[in-house]
């Protein structure tokens, strides 16, 4: 078939490439003028990296990617450890694959680059889809200036602000949730005598969390933030905020934190919204995915791998399907309960890390430091669902 999918980031380029191992011909549609993405760390957990083997792209990403020793929960102001579990080699033997944590444009440029080794996959930049119009045989992509793509299938991964999606889904209002986002990237070397640990490290408060890893072999660390405040409503990824202002939400803070904070160069925040979830991600032969099927918080870690699972069942569910609708809603029957699920914890864990409350933060935090240190097995356990599924079995 011929498939075209709006969108160049993540969930695009793996959905390109899944479907090209099928034989299909794709055409990507990015509205920017190359692809490019803002610096920013990612955490790939097993779930997502069973999809980077099945691309062959495994090697690629660890050569560039840091393998976190553990996963650890912290308090934040006195940096006393919750919960401290291993993480490197018991990922690989528990569910079979590798977490990792990966610069954002690093793992862009390994997918651009096996996009363009592929003789099936084009990319046409500067181009912004419109409107859409299908019919039983064929779906119609309207263009600026007249032109038009015509394929088989449409694939909607053009992120939070679809403009696929608004074509077959009434608008949705999305939710400001109270909290805004600060993001910076700090290079390790300046972080001497106070450097964050070697692990994927949750730093939890009131009102307030923050987290930090390294990037590129422990070249860099990467640092979140999360604020409970109503001043700052502004949602875009690239808006630069005054290091004061984050200084002064985390002045009491580990002196880690305070550290990479003061070191760091520039930080951008944007401000956190939540979407319901969507009844519904195909209509026709138009299939959403990725932010534009399922956006979700940032307190999973999980957004840009449910868009490679997406990309890998998507693939999957056309290549035994009877026609492209039922290949299609089986893709949505596949994906739409678990996406939601991983939503609903992002929500939930919103509140998990921002405990006020003595009680309500010793009946949080307690029972993970028992399981921490006395069942251990347990935390590995709890997260089975998540990182032990596997979209390409």
């Amino acid at each position: 078939m011929k498939i075209i999918i709006a969108g160049g980031g993540i969930a695009g380029l793996t959905a390109a490439l899944c479907l090209s191992q099928d034989g299909h011909q794709v055409t990507i549609l990015e509205q920017a003028p190359e692809f490019s993405e803002v610096g920013a760390g990612l955490q790939i957990g097993p779930n997502g990296m069973r999809v980077m083997q099945a691309l062959g792209l495994e090697d690629k990403m660890r050569a560039t990617a840091y393998e976190p020793e553990r996963i650890e929960l912290r308090f934040g102001q006195s940096g006393r450890v919750i919960f401290d579990i291993p993480l490197a080699e018991r990922a690989v033997d528990r569910w079979g694959a590798p977490y990792l944590h990966i610069h954002r444009a690093d793992l862009v440029g390994i997918l651009e680059t096996a996009c363009m080794e592929s003789d099936l996959i084009s990319v046409k930049f500067n181009t912004r889809v419109q409107f859409v119009e299908q019919t039983s045989s064929e779906v119609r992509v309207h263009l600026p200036g007249g032109d038009e793509e015509v394929g088989d299938i449409l694939v909607g991964a053009d992120g939070i602000h679809s403009v696929v999606q608004e074509q077959i889904l009434p608008p949705t209002v999305p939710r400001f949730t109270g909290n805004v986002a600060w993001r910076g990237i700090v290079r390790a070397d300046e972080l001497t005598e106070f450097s964050p640990p070697p692990t994927a490290c949750a730093w939890v408060g009131r009102g307030q969390h923050a987290v930090t890893y390294y990037l590129r072999g422990g070249e860099l660390v990467n640092f979140v933030a999360v604020v409970e405040r109503s001043d700052w409503r502004e949602e875009s990824w690239s808006q630069a905020g005054p290091k004061d202002d984050l200084l002064r939400d985390f002045v009491d803070w580990d002196p880690v934190i305070l550290n990479v904070i003061t070191k760091g160069e520039s930080f951008f925040r944007w401000a956190l919204f939540d979407r319901p979830p969507l009844a519904k991600w195909v209509e026709g032969r138009v299939a959403l995915m990725g932010d534009a099927a399922h956006p979700m918080l940032p307190f999973v870690a999980q957004g840009a791998v449910m868009a490679m699972e997406d990309a890998y069942m998507l693939a999957k569910s056309l290549r035994h399907a009877r026609s492209v609708g039922d290949g299609l809603l089986t893709y949505q029957a596949r994906r739409h309960a678990r996406a939601t699920h991983v939503q609903a914890l992002s929500r939930k864990n919103s509140n998990t890390f921002h405990r006020r409350n003595p009680l309500m933060r010793l009946a949080t935090y307690g029972p993970m430091w028992l399981a921490g240190h006395a069942l251990p097995e347990l935390v590995h356990q709890r997260m089975d669902w998540i990182y032990g599924y596997d979209v390409t079995a």
